[in-house]
């Protein structure tokens, strides 16, 4: 519920990131995160019950990730276009890097400072999401005449959070597709350390678990980024990302046939792999559907969306885990509901969305796209004389000119 509850409030919060960052920007928001973040670790330490810490760690820190997760993306979509998958992936890989680090370090904290010092040392490291915010340069804005202005800025106020993204299909499809993945997305490095240690390992061996598979995600993510910016794959990213899924879903089906350690390891290099392609394309995918002026509100509505499946995907199956006592069949349900939500992205992608038209999104560029072909439609008086004269000069002094080829350059 620990786990749930942060995720979920994460999620939840989503469109109320979307518009702080469209109303202050990126910058602002996740300083202030980073100060929630590392706040409710802090006083998580001092609590006396687990509901204390459900409110602090989960829903106070919760607040504080929200506030960090979203900016970063949205500024990320900012900042890159031609090499911006590469760039989600290299992004993306900083989290089994800390997944990598702090599963082994969770340990040494607890066995050392106890879980009060664990919490507190926590606390004092999300305070470097402050850092990272700092370091979030804002892009400048292209200059506007005085008259431009005033609309721009008058636009901008009323679209905090754009709910026509929901006339998209494509988003539609996304967000339902993202809902049914998160079930089971997050249930398996949940409840993989908790498996080895009922098939009788220690504590330390088990934890391990998570090192190697956040070691082989760290690789996964950037490669799977490259792989999705090349010219070929790109226009075609939505079928790499549900292929992505169901390569994640089948792991966890061989998964659940694991009866020692070393299929335990095998499973979580091979789901250290698919669960970094998911993280690499998760949000490219979406950036590609609805473009970079929507990103911000369409990743809060997607967030708000996925926050139920969140919240009941990891209780659910600590349920199950108690009704039956075999991670068996938690594994199956995982793995059948991320390859569930892949098939649908897949064919509804392909059956219900149409190829999108190389016309203007928005009426404004609309107008200024038919204002241009009128202009080039219009061919000057001056132009028409200027060209009789060119064809007369030509005719009437070939010595001095050469012969005339009819070519596009002289065919005025």
């Amino acid at each position: 519920w620990f786990i749930s509850a942060i995720v979920t409030w994460c999620s939840c919060l989503g469109p109320l990131c979307s518009v702080c960052v469209n109303r202050f920007g990126c910058r602002p928001v996740m300083l202030v995160g980073g100060l929630f973040a590392s706040m409710g670790m802090v006083i998580a330490s001092f609590c006396t019950s687990i509901v204390q810490i459900y409110l602090t760690a989960g829903v106070i820190t919760g607040l504080g990730l929200a506030l960090n997760f979203q900016p970063s993306l949205i500024m990320l979509n900012r900042y890159f276009d031609k090499r911006r998958p590469l760039a989600n992936g290299l992004s993306a890989a900083g989290s089994p890097v800390f997944l990598c680090a702090l599963s082994p370090l969770g340990q040494i904290l607890q066995h050392e400072y106890g879980w009060r010092g664990g919490f507190l040392i926590l606390g004092g490291m999300l305070l470097n999401c402050c850092v990272c915010g700092a370091l979030m340069r804002p892009l400048e804005p292209p200059k506007k005449s005085e008259a431009t202005k005033e609309p721009a800025e008058k636009k901008a106020k009323k679209k905090l959070l754009d709910f026509s993204v929901f006339k998209d299909g494509g988003f539609v499809i996304y967000t339902l597709a993202a809902s049914i993945m998160v079930l089971g997305l997050f249930v398996p490095p949940v409840f993989v350390v908790s498996y080895a240690k009922d098939l009788g390992y220690q504590d330390t061996k088990a934890a391990f678990l998570l090192t190697i598979l956040g070691f082989i995600d760290i690789f996964a993510r950037p490669i799977c980024g490259m792989v999705a910016g090349l010219k070929w794959v790109r226009p075609r990213c939505v079928y790499l990302f549900s292929f992505a899924m169901i390569f994640n879903g089948f792991t966890d089906l061989m998964g659940s046939m694991s009866a020692d350690y070393g299929g335990l390891v095998v499973f979580c290099i091979f789901f250290g792999i698919s669960y970094g392609m998911v993280g690499a394309l998760q949000f490219e995918v979406l950036m590609a559907i609805v473009g970079t002026q929507k990103f911000s509100s369409a990743i809060g509505l997607v967030l708000l969306a996925e926050a139920m499946a969140v919240l009941i995907g990891p209780p659910s199956a600590g349920k199950l885990l108690d009704a039956t006592g075999r991670y068996m069949f938690v594994f199956i349900i995982a793995g059948i509901e991320v390859t569930t939500s892949a098939l649908v992205l897949a064919l509804g992608n392909f059956f219900c969305i149409k190829k999108k038209s190389e016309e203007p999104h928005t009426k404004e560029e609309a107008a200024e796209r038919e204002e241009l072909n009128k202009s080039e439609d219009k061919t000057p008086e001056d132009a028409k004389v200027d060209s009789i004269e060119v064809e007369q000069f030509l005719k009437d002094e070939p010595e001095k000119n050469g012969e005339v080829v009819t070519n596009p350059e002289t065919c005025v």
